[in-house]
Formats: structure tokens, sequence, C-alpha cells
């Protein structure tokens, strides 16, 4: 979404982790969520080159849109024309939808399907099977095959989250939270071997 935020509708974000923004036609704070229940719950805030624009980072706790839509950015500008239903999200979070779509399908229809069709185990041999792939073309083949191999793991990983419930977003706020610690350190506050 795009909203305005000033000094003060900064200054509360930081201090209460929530989204909040300036309201210009109504001269007024304004927390988004507050009434509807769909905050979005803010990690950090970034700054552009100029700090004259800002990114709130965050969670979104049910559509950002008021009209019910997920993004306020579902159009796309065909001429003098708005084509509805192009929803702007992240190519992870569309493919993470048609994952959970496909578990609707029949195991004739969709691959994706079969595979949940056959279980944990069998998609954790999948997993396995992909990502040996990938490390005999990283070791042996051209650039292209390591992205296409690369392409196969990340799907199937994802199948796999998706499988269990699991979020992509779950993922990256592991790696988040890893970012700026050393790999030996943090591997040793796990318990693993370094």
């Amino acid at each position: 979404m795009l909203a305005y935020a000033n000094a003060e509708a900064l200054r509360l974000t930081e201090e209460t982790g929530l989204a909040t923004f300036w309201s210009r036609s109504r001269s007024e704070i304004w927390v988004k969520g507050k009434t509807s229940g769909n905050e979005i719950r803010v990690s950090r805030v970034v700054a552009d080159c100029d700090a004259d624009a800002l990114i709130y980072e965050g969670e979104p706790v049910g559509p950002s849109c008021h009209t019910g839509a997920q993004s306020c950015f579902f159009r796309v500008v065909d001429g003098d024309a708005l084509q509805e239903g192009a929803d702007a999200q992240t190519t992870l979070a569309r493919l993470e939808a048609v994952l959970d779509a496909r578990k609707a399908a029949t195991a004739g229809e969709s691959y994706t399907k079969s595979l949940y069709d056959l279980g944990a185990a069998k998609i954790g041999d999948k997993v396995r099977e992909e990502a040996d792939e990938l490390a005999r073309a990283i070791a042996d083949e051209t650039d292209e095959r390591v992205v296409s191999e690369a392409a196969d793991v990340v799907f199937h990983v994802l199948l796999a989250l998706r499988s269990r419930g699991v979020s992509f977003r779950d993922v990256l706020a592991v790696l988040e939270a890893r970012t700026g610690k050393s790999g030996h350190a943090e591997k040793a506050s796990r318990g693993h071997p370094a």
C-alpha cells in the first residue's frame, strides 16, 4: 500500500511496531488496521537516498487494501484502461499462491498435487533429489544448468514448506535474524558443530 507519513507517524510506527500514517484529508494520525483489524506489524523502516520516501517492511495481518485485496496495487495500466486482477506480489508470493491452489486440483492434472498426495517422506525425497542435481550441476555443468537446477530446488522447497503450512516468510525471518552473525557462531548457538 502507499500512504503519507509525517514525523509523528514515523515516531509512533517505531514506538509501537504498527504501521502508522498521517491522513492529509482528515488531518490526523491513523494506525493501519485500527478499525479493520488488518494491521501491518513493522519490523524496520528504510529510507530512500534523499530521505523523502520510506518503506515500512513488515508483516500484514489480513489484506492491506481497504477494498479487501491483498495489495492496493492490483490493476495493470493498459493504455487508457485499468485491467483488474493483476496483484503486485513478489514471484515467491505468487508461486506460493499457485502451490496452495494446486492442493485442490487432481493428481492427474497437476504434478504439484501428485507430490502433495505422496506425502511428506516422498516430498523430502524429491527435495534431496533436486538438491543433488543442483550440486552436480555446480560441479560440472554450465551456469544455465545451475540456474535451472536451482529453480527446481527452490520450487520443491517451497512445495515442501506449503505441504506443512509454512510460509517462505518464516524462512526469510530466520535468515534475517541470522544476518550479521558469524556462521560459525550462529551454528554453535543452535548446537551444531562449526
